[in-house]
C-alpha cells in the first residue's frame, strides 16, 4: 500500500516532497555555529520517558507500555478508550513532529509552519479540501463508537503536548522552528487523525498521472504508438489475483466458483474524442507539474506505488497452518511511514475487545496491518480507477452541461502565512468536483485547442479542468480499520471491509481455522461513457459517474483449491469477463508472477513452505526483463574490447541483482539506454526527466529540417522519480514484442557525432551497450571487475525537512546512509528505481513481516528505520541494517513471549 515526505514541497520542482525547507536550515546551522545551543541537552529534551510512572488526565486505570529493545511498544489496558488513549500518547513520544507535519500537509496550512514558499501548495491542498471531507466524515458519518476511540487518541497526545513547556521538549525540529517564526503547537483533534486517510487514498489514487500522460504524449506519437506504449495486460502470461468467478446473474452477487462467460466481460472501448491532444500540452504540463508539487506522504504516484502480499494454506506449509506475508513498496522516509505496535486488553471481552499488533501510522489509531488472535491480513494497493478529469466549458458564472450553464459552488479559504500576509482564494466546483485549473495560471487555459469531437461547445476563452475523486466524498474507511482489528473470521472481516472505501487495496486474509481469503473492496465508479483514460467532456452529462460498483459484487476468494493468494499490484480479475471496468492501468504483474511462479516451485512434488521461505521469497531480486534482453545482448558482435570487456559479464549470469553483482550493474545501465534510445528520445519535454536535453524538430514544424526550419534544443521537465520511461514492468510489455521484430521505428534513432543513426534493433542494442560501458566507466571505474549493481544502487535515508538537502553539515547530523543495496524495479525485492532518472533508490520494501497463524511468536518482522522519530535516538534508524540484508526480527505476541523481550515498563496512570 502505502512516502517520500511528509515534507513541505518547495515552490521549484524537485524530488517529489524531497525539499528544502530554507529557513530551518538556516536556524539549524545558526544554532550549531552558536555552540551550547544545540549541545546533548538540546537534542536529549524531547526523547521519551519510557520507564517509571506518569500521570496522565482522562484515564480511568492504569496503562501498561512495554517497550523491547527497539523501542516496539506493547500497550496493555483494562477498556478500549483507555487503550486508544495511551496509542496516542505513546505515538506522539516517539512522532509528534511527523504528526505536526503531515496534519499541515493533510488541512493545507503548510504556510503557518514553513512561510510563503508553501502558499501555492496550501491552496492547491485547499482547493482538494481534503480537510473538509475529513470533518465531514466525522461529523455526519462514523460511528459513534469510532468517533470515541478517535477522541480517547487525541486527548493522548494532547496529554503529552501538555507537560512539554519549551519546543526543544518536543523535537530538536521545533528548536530551530522556533528561531523562524512564532508557530505555536495547537492541541490535536480527531479530524487530525481522520484526514490522513484522504493524504493516504491521494498517494493511491490510480491512473491520474497515465491520463495525464497519455495527452500529453500527442504532441509527438501518433495514436497507435500510444497504444503501443500503454499494452493490454498479458492476461497470458501474468495471472489475475482472481482467477475463477464471476457476478451471479440470479443474486447479484459475486460467486467465486462460479464460472465466468467471457461475453458477459465490461466494455472497455476509450473515449471517442473527448481526450485532448497536442492543443493542451503546456497545459496539462502544468497540472502535472503542480500534482508533483504536492506533498506525496507514501510516494509518487505511478507505478511504483504498491505492494507485494500472499497467503498460503496450511495444507502447503510446514506447520500445517496459514502462513502470510505483506511487505508495502513506498518511498523512503525517516522516519519510516510505519510505526510498531501492540494494542492489548488485559481481559479480552464483550467490553475491551482488542488484542491486536502490527504496523500503525502515526497520527491515527487502530493496526493498519497486522494480527489479532484469530485471524492475520495484509495490504496491497489495488489500483483501481477512482478519479477522472473533465473538461469545463466556463462561463462568467457557470458551468456547461447539456446546453445549459450551471451555477459554481464556491467557498472562500483563508491561508495564514508565518511572517506574512493572510492569502485568501475562491475555490470553485462543478458536479464533477473542485476545478483544478483554477491554481494556475497556465491552466486557466486548459482546452483552448484541445482537438475534441464535432459536438463540443464554442470554446471561448478554454475550457477548465475539474477533478471527480472517490476521496472528496465522506466514507467509513476508518470505521472499517477498527473493525478489522477485531475480526474473528471471514464473514467478519468481509463486513469491516465493506466500509474499507478509500484507497481501494487488496485485502488478504487467513485464520487460525485454517481458511484464507481476499477480499477486493472500495468505492469503485461506473461510468457512462468513456473509460476513464484520458480527460473526459464535462459538458456532457453522458459522461458522468453512474454511482459505484456494489460491495457484494467486487471480486474475492475463500479457500482457492490453488492453495494460496497472491496480491502484487497485478489484476484483479480478468477484465474480460468481469462486468464492471476496474482499471485499464493495472501493474502489468511482473512481481506477483515471479511469486506465483515460486509458490508452485517449492510446493511440486508435496514439497512444503516454511515461514523462512516466504522470508527467502521477499528478498528475491531476479530481473524479469534480463530473462528477455540478454540472451539478446550476448548475440551481438562487439567490435571494440572495453565494450567487450562488458558484455563477458552477462555470459553466465542467472539475472539476480545482489549488490556486488557486476553483471547486473552492466544489464542494468544497457537496459536505462535502450529505454532511452528506443523511446525517450521520442517523448515530449513534459514526460522527460529534468536536465535531459536533446535536439528535436519544434512540435508544430512541418516538412524537412533545414535553415528556416532548424531543431531547437528541448530540455525534459518531470521531477525524475516521475519521469519516463521508468523502467518498470508496462516497459516490459512493451519491449517484449519489439524484442521480436529485426525492424521497427522504434529502434530508429539519428546519429550525431560519434555514433551512427540505428535502423535495426541490433544495432540500437549494440550502441546501448557501448553507452552503458561508458557511462559506468564514468561511475564506477574503467575496470569491470570493480563494478557492483549496490555502488550504483544506493538508498539514502533522509530526515523529513531538514534533512533533504542544503548543507552538508546537516545531512550529516541528520541523514543516514547510504546502504548499497540488491534487488530492482518490478523485482519481488522492490528496491525501485527509475530509468529516466538515474540508479538512485526510490521505491523500497517500507516494512516486511511474516506472519505464522496461529503460532504468533514464532510470526517475524521488521521496519525499515526504527520506532523513534528522533534523530540522535538509538531508535532512529536501528532496524535498517539488518531490513538491508534481508532479515526479520521476532515479534512477540503473547504475554510472556512480550514480558521475555521487555527492556522498558512505563506505566500510565490516571
Amino acid at each position: 500500500m502505502p512516502s517520500n515526505t511528509t515534507a513541505p514541497p518547495a515552490k521549484k520542482k524537485g524530488r517529489r516532497a524531497r525539499l528544502l525547507l530554507l529557513v530551518l536550515v538556516l536556524a539549524l546551522v545558526a544554532g550549531i555555529g552558536f555552540g551550547g545551543y544545540w549541545g546533548v541537552s538540546t537534542v536529549r529534551a524531547s526523547f521519551p520517558q519510557t520507564t517509571g510512572e506518569i500521570r496522565l488526565d482522562k484515564l480511568s486505570g492504569e496503562v501498561e507500555v512495554k517497550r523491547d529493545a527497539n523501542g516496539v511498544p506493547q500497550i496493555y489496558a483494562d477498556n478500549e478508550t483507555d487503550l486508544f488513549r495511551a496509542q496516542g500518547y505513546v505515538q506522539a513520544q516517539d512522532r509528534f513532529y511527523e504528526m505536526d507535519v503531515r496534519r499541515h500537509v493533510t488541512a493545507g496550512r503548510l504556510s503557518e509552519m514553513f512561510g510563503e514558499s508553501q502558499v501555492d501548495t496550501d491552496a492547491f491542498l485547499r482547493t482538494l479540501g481534503w480537510r473538509r471531507v475529513a470533518q465531514q466524515e466525522y461529523d455526519e458519518v462514523l460511528s459513534p463508537e469510532t468517533k470515541k476511540y478517535l477522541q480517547a487518541y487525541a486527548e493522548g497526545v494532547n496529554a503529552y503536548l501538555k507537560d512539554r513547556e519549551k519546543p526543544a521538549d518536543i523535537s530538536v525540529e521545533y528548536a530551530a522552528l522556533a528561531l523562524t517564526n512564532d508557530y505555536v503547537i495547537e492541541p490535536w483533534t480527531p479530524v487530525d487523525s481522520v484526514a490522513w486517510l484522504k493524504a493516504m487514498a491521494w498517494d493511491l489514487r490510480g491512473n491520474m498521472q497515465d491520463e495525464i500522460d497519455r495527452s500529453l504524449l500527442t504532441s509527438r506519437l501518433s495514436a497507435s504508438e500510444i497504444k503501443q506504449l500503454y499494452p493490454e495486460y498479458p492476461y497470458a502470461l501474468h495471472q489475475p489475483i482472481v482467477g475463477q468467478g464471476a457476478v451471479d446473474d440470479s443474486t447479484g452477487k459475486f460467486d467465486p466458483k462460479a464460472e465466468a462467460d467471457e461475453a458477459d466481460g465490461a466494455t472497455t472501448g476509450e473515449t471517442p474524442g473527448a481526450g485532448p491532444g497536442s492543443g493542451t500540452q503546456s497545459q496539462l504540463g502544468a497540472l502535472s507539474e503542480v500534482l508533483d508539487s504536492v506533498p506525496a506522504l507514501l510516494g509518487p504516484n505511478g507505478n511504483g506505488i504498491g505492494s507485494n502480499s500472499w497467503v498460503v494454506s496450511g495444507d502447503l506449509t510446514t506447520s500445517g497452518k496459514p502462513l502470510l506475508a505483506n511487505d508495502p513498496h513506498l518511498a523512503p522516509q525517516l522516519p519510516s511511514l510505519w510505526y510498531q505496535m501492540g494494542l492489548h486488553c488485559r481481559s479480552v471481552s464483550a467490553t475491551c475487545r482488542y488484542d491486536v499488533s502490527g504496523y500503525t501510522f502515526s497520527g491515527m489509531p487502530g493496526v493498519i496491518i497486522g494480527h489479532n488472535d484469530k485471524i492475520a491480513w495484509g495490504l496491497t494497493n489495488l489500483g483501481a480507477d477512482v478519479t477522472d478529469l473533465y473538461l469545463e466549458k466556463i462561463g462568467p458564472d457557470g458551468y456547461l452541461v447539456d446546453g445549459k450553464f450551471k451555477p459554481f459552488t464556491t467557498r472562500e479559504e483563508t491561508i495564514k502565512v508565518a511572517g506574512g500576509d493572510d492569502r485568501k482564494i475562491t475555490v470553485r466546483s462543478t458536479e464533477h468536483g473542485p476545478l483544478v485549473s483554477d491554481r494556475s495560471t497556465e491552466l486557466e487555459t486548459v482546452g483552448q485547442t484541445a482537438p475534441v469531437g464535432n459536438s463540443a461547445p464554442d470554446r471561448g476563452t478554454g475550457y477548465g479542468v475539474s477533478l471527480q475523486w472517490t476521496a472528496l466524498q465522506p466514507g467509513r474507511s476508518m470505521d472499517a480499520i477498527f473493525a478489522i482489528d477485531r475480526a474473528k473470521d471471514f464473514t467478519a472481516f468481509r463486513n469491516a471491509a465493506k466500509n474499507f472505501e478509500v484507497p481501494s487495496q487488496n485485502l488478504i486474509y487467513a485464520d487460525t481455522d485454517g481458511h484464507i481469503g481476499y477480499q477486493s473492496p472500495g468505492k469503485i465508479p461506473r461510468r457512462g461513457k468513456g473509460d476513464g483514460t484520458v480527460p473526459a467532456p464535462g459538458w456532457d452529462s453522458s459522461y458522468r459517474w453512474k454511482g459505484y460498483i456494489p460491495f457484494d459484487q467486487l471480486p474475492y476468494e475463500y479457500d482457492p483449491k490453488r492453495g494460496y493468494i497472491v496480491t502484487a499490484n497485478q489484476a484483479v480479475i480478468d477484465q474480460k469477463t468481469y462486468p464492471d471496468l476496474l482499471t485499464k492501468d493495472w501493474g502489468y504483474g511482473s512481481r506477483s508472477q515471479r511469486i506465483n511462479d515460486l509458490i508452485e516451485s517449492k510446493t511440486k512434488d508435496g514439497g512444503k513452505i516454511s515461514p523462512d521461505d516466504m522470508r527467502t521469497m521477499q528478498t528475491d531480486n531476479r530481473s524479469e526483463i534480463a530473462t528477455l534482453l540478454n540472451p539478446l545482448l550476448l548475440k551481438i558482435d562487439i567490435s571494440d574490447p572495453y565494450v567487450r570487456e562488458a558484455q563477458k559479464l552477462l555470459e553466465g549470469w542467472d539475472y539476480t541483482q545482489e549488490p556486488d553483482s557486476a553483471a547486473a550493474a552492466y544489464f542494468n545501465a544497457v537496459w536505462r539506454n535502450v529505454l532511452k534510445l528506443a523511446f525517450g528520445n521520442k517523448l515530449p519535454k513534459e514526460l522527460r526527466a529534468e536536465g535531459d536535453c536533446i535536439n528535436v524538430r519544434p512540435v508544430d514544424a512541418t516538412g524537412p529540417v533545414d535553415e528556416q526550419n532548424k531543431l531547437v534544443r528541448e530540455c525534459g521537465e518531470r521531477d525524475s522519480d516521475s519521469a519516463q520511461p521508468d523502467g518498470g514492468d508496462r516497459w516490459y510489455e512493451v519491449v517484449r514484442p519489439l524484442l521480436k521484430q529485426e525492424k521497427s521505428d522504434w529502434w530508429v534513432t539519428p546519429g550525431n557525432r560519434t555514433d551512427q543513426a540505428t535502423e535495426t534493433r541490433d544495432q540500437l542494442l549494440a550502441r546501448a551497450m557501448k553507452d552503458a560501458r561508458w557511462e559506468l566507466t564514468a561511475k564506477l571505474g574503467k575496470d569491470v571487475t570493480t563494478w557492483s549493481w549496490g555502488r550504483l544502487h544506493q538508498l539514502t535515508l533522509q530526515n523529513q525537512t531538514l534533512g533533504t538537502a542544503g548543507p552538508g553539515v546537516v545531512q550529516q547530523l541528520l541523514n543516514r546512509g547510504p546502504w548499497n543495496l540488491g534487488g530492482g524495479e518490478a523485482a519481488v525485492d522492490a528496491t525501485g528505481w527509475n530509468a529516466a532518472g538515474g540508479y538512485e533508490v526510490i521505491w523500497v520494501p517500507s516494512m516486511r513481516m511474516v506472519v505464522n497463524v496461529g503460532d504468533w511468536d514464532r510470526s517475524r518482522w521488521i521496519n525499515l528505520t526504527g520506532a523513534s522519530g528522533h534523530a540522535f535516538h538509538s531508535n532512529y534508524t536501528d532496524q535498517t541494517d539488518a531490513w538491508a540484508r534481508g532479515e526479520l526480527l521476532d515479534w512477540a505476541y503473547g504475554g510472556a513471549a512480550v514480558d521475555a523481550a521487555t527492556k522498558d515498563r512505563l506505566v500510565l496512570k490516571p
